[in-house]
């Protein structure tokens, strides 16, 4: 009898069934699977049913190449050794039942996977083991902890290409990687969105230590919090176990998270620039959180390069904690131009607090949106070693509100016509923008276009609707919204 009553709590996932492709060579379809094991994979219609564990074993690959449905009963994992390959125009993965999730997807060192426009829900997440990974132009919702415990894309490794996809409503955050290992993603254009229910003390992007000689790459993402969820933040760069942090976070939306963006730890050297970065306090603990930026490290060297973000309402504008450093304007390789704006606690504005010894460069910034600024309202928002003599220095003068802004930003004689536009936009760049892109109102990318100093006509074709025209270099960025009729 007792072990009638033991066995009632083993996991079902120990009895199930393991069906492993022949690892001969084939190519398979999930129909190909089904006739030579019925008992693994069966088929009605478009709708694939999944009863078994399936292993794709190291010389074999599958291949779903029409539009499908696959079923995945509940613990189930699907495992991939060889090669995974999703290319349709519609697919969706998911759970048999959605009160009882599967085990989630794992794929394996030295696979290959690659997938394309495909909805994964209600699943124990990815985890990618893998350098050899693309997921582009997915949706994944609602998936919960599984296979993967570090996020819905937990990665481990190389350069994997995580692009156009959207995550929404998981329990866990959208993307991570391991403490331990170095992963250089690019990470380029999703939508990321209330993710981390689990409201555990995780930022939606929480990344680790990257290569040395590849460059982790977080670029124009939108990333919206949950303002319920108290303990999630924006995105996370830590290096806490050795190697060293490079990387590249530029034109993202960071909105209604715990803080918008944190580098932690020491080698580290990052480039963020061009992001919208703005009421990020949904925790409201001044001493704990709620940060634009937040840059902190004990030990070794943090150099930051930052210019053209825009932090408005956040508890803090930018905090530099310990042996941190940022480049905020020099006054030559990098022209400043980040507007701050309501970043402030307790009834004090902190655009700025230097809690370092170090003395950081901040010229040609806008301290105080929509007005002029002088030295004196800088110095108001700015705390350092005229507060605290124990503190390093903030160079701040010259003070520049003319580099940013509708208005300001010289963008009332930046003019793009006719709008709204039907077949061609017309513009003048007087400003040596180098790319225009289109985005939609969730901020993701449409179209993107290198385009040259003077006049310019790029053909749009994208259905009737409101958009954003952002035109940007290396230093700087504007953004006109534009109609398409």
């Amino acid at each position: 009898m007792k072990f009638s009553i033991f066995s009632l709590f083993i996991s079902t996932t120990l009895f199930a069934q393991t069906y492993t492709t022949p690892n001969t060579g084939v190519i398979w379809t999930l129909d190909d699977i089904a006739a030579n094991s019925p008992t693994t994979i069966t088929v009605s219609g478009s709708d694939y049913t999944m009863l078994e564990n399936l292993v794709i074993a190291g010389n074999d690959t599958v291949i779903i190449d029409s539009d499908l449905t696959l079923l995945i009963d509940a613990d189930l994992l699907l495992t991939v050794f060889g090669t995974f390959l999703v290319d349709s125009n519609e697919v969706t993965i998911t759970a048999i039942n959605t009160a009882n999730p599967f085990e989630g997807l794992r794929f394996e060192e030295f696979s290959e996977v690659n997938i394309q426009n495909t909805t994964i829900e209600f699943g124990g997440g990815l985890r990618v083991l893998t350098e050899d990974f693309t997921l582009n132009n997915c949706t994944l919702t609602n998936n919960v902890s599984g296979v993967s415990t570090g996020a819905v894309v937990s990665l481990s490794d190389g350069t994997p290409q995580i692009t156009n996809n959207t995550f929404m409503f998981n329990e866990l955050p959208a993307i991570s990687s391991a403490a331990n290992s170095t992963i250089s993603a690019y990470i380029f254009n999703n939508y990321i969105e209330a993710n981390n229910q689990s409201n555990s003390n995780r930022p939606q992007i929480n990344m680790g230590a990257t290569g040395v000689s590849d460059t982790l790459k977080i670029i124009q993402n939108t990333i919206i919090g949950d303002p319920a969820l108290d303990m999630v933040g924006g995105i996370a760069v830590a290096n806490l176990v050795g190697g060293a942090v490079r990387v590249i976070i530029d034109d993202n939306i960071v909105n209604n998270n715990r803080y918008g963006i944190t580098v932690v730890g020491p080698n580290s050297f990052a480039y963020i620039r061009n992001n919208i970065i703005e009421d990020n306090n949904t925790q409201n603990l001044p001493l704990l959180g709620g940060s634009g930026i937040s840059l902190n490290t004990n030990s070794g060297v943090m150099e930051v390069i930052a210019s053209g973000n825009e932090f408005r309402r956040n508890l803090w504008g930018i905090t530099v904690i310990g042996t941190a450093s940022i480049n905020l304007g020099d006054g030559a390789g990098n022209p400043g131009g980040n507007v701050f704006s309501e970043n402030g606690n307790e009834g004090e504005i902190y655009a700025l607090y230097n809690n370092t010894q170090n003395t950081l460069l901040a010229k040609n910034n806008c301290w105080i949106e929509g007005q002029p600024n002088t030295s004196t309202d800088a110095e108001a928002v700015i705390f350092h070693f005229v507060d605290d003599s124990t503190l390093g220095e903030v160079i701040f003068d010259p003070v520049n509100c003319e580099v940013l802004s509708e208005g300001i930003f010289g963008a009332e004689d930046f003019v793009v016509y006719p709008n709204p536009v039907r077949e061609i936009l017309y513009f003048n760049n007087t400003h040596s923008f180098e790319i225009l892109e289109i985005l939609d109102v969730q901020g993701r990318l449409l179209m993107n276009e290198t385009i040259s100093e003077g006049n310019n006509s790029i053909e749009i074709s994208l259905p009737t609707g409101i958009y954003f025209a952002n035109f940007r270099n290396g230093y700087s960025s504007l953004t006109k919204k534009l109609i398409i009729e």
